[in-house]
C-alpha cells in the first residue's frame, strides 16, 4: 500500500486506482478506514469499469501513522487535501460516509475548482453540535475526552480537541456555497444520524442539482447488498451526467 510521508504530520496510507473520468475519492466515517465494505465495493466497481478512484486512511486510522486521539476534524480535512493535491490530477468526485460526508463538504469548499460532484452516505455534518448533550460536553471539558458504547465494535472516543474543531467548522445554519451536483443517500431507520440531517443539508446547499434518496428500512451503515447497489448506481448515473 503506498504511503505519503510528510515532515510535520503522520504518514498517510492510500490506494490510488488510475482510470477515466473524475477520480472518485472515498472518505470514510469516524474511526473507520479505507477497507470498509462500501469503499471496497466501490473500488471493485471502479476497477471493472475503468474508473479512477482514491481510497485513503486519515491519520490515526487504519494503516496510516499517528495516534487517533491526537487528530481533529480539520486535521483529517487537511489529510484529504494533501492527498488530492499530491496524488490525484484533474477533477474529483467526493463520496463521503457519515463523518466523511462532513469532510466532503469542507474539502469541496477548500477546493471548489476541483469538484465535479458529491455523494453523501448518511452524511453527518455538524455532528458535534447535534450529537452530544450537556452531560457529554461536561465530561469532555473535564476529562478531555468522552467515551460511549458503539454498535460497530470498540467504544467510540471523541476528544475535546476534536469537538472544538467540529464546532469551528459548522455548516448547516448558513448557505453552503457549492454549485456542483449532489446526491444524498440516507436510511430512515438510521439511529445514529437522523435522516433529517440530509434534508437540512439539501436545503443549505446552494446548488440547484441536489437529490436526497431515502431508504425506508436502511440503517446508518447502508452496507447491505441492496444499499451498496444503490450507491454504485447513484455514482454511475452521476458520473454519466458530468
Amino acid at each position: 500500500m503506498p504511503t505519503h510521508t510528510r515532515p510535520d504530520r503522520p504518514a498517510l496510507s492510500y490506494h490510488h486506482r488510475l482510470g477515466t473520468g473524475p477520480t472518485i475519492v472515498f472518505l470514510p466515517g469516524y474511526a473507520s478506514d479505507m477497507t470498509g465494505s462500501k469503499a471496497l465495493a466501490l473500488d471493485a466497481w471502479a476497477a471493472d469499469t475503468g474508473r479512477a478512484m482514491l481510497r485513503l486512511d486519515y491519520a490515526g486510522c487504519g494503516a496510516s501513522d499517528g495516534a487517533f486521539e491526537d487528530q481533529s476534524l480539520t486535521d483529517w480535512r487537511d489529510d484529504v487535501l494533501t492527498l488530492i493535491d499530491t496524488v490525484v490530477e484533474g477533477p474529483i468526485m467526493l463520496v463521503g460516509s457519515s463523518m466523511g460526508g462532513w469532510l466532503m463538504l469542507l474539502v469541496a469548499l477548500a477546493r471548489p475548482d476541483r469538484i465535479a460532484g458529491l455523494v453523501g452516505i448518511a452524511a453527518a455534518p455538524d455532528f458535534t453540535a447535534w450529537g452530544y448533550g450537556d452531560a457529554a460536553r461536561a465530561i469532555m471539558a473535564r476529562d478531555g475526552r468522552f467515551v460511549e458504547p458503539s454498535d460497530y465494535g470498540d467504544p467510540m472516543v471523541i476528544t475535546q480537541r476534536f469537538w472544538e474543531s467540529g464546532q469551528a467548522s459548522l455548516l448547516l445554519d448558513a448557505p453552503i456555497a457549492l454549485d456542483v451536483p449532489v446526491r444524498l443517500l440516507h436510511g430512515q431507520a438510521d439511529r445514529d444520524v437522523p435522516f433529517a440531517i440530509s434534508l437540512r443539508l439539501a436545503d443549505a446547499l446552494r446548488s440547484a442539482d441536489v437529490q436526497t434518496i431515502l431508504v425506508k428500512d436502511g440503517d446508518h451503515r447502508l452496507s447491505r447488498p441492496q444499499d451498496i447497489a444503490l450507491l454504485i448506481a447513484t455514482v454511475d448515473r452521476l458520473l454519466d451526467t458530468l
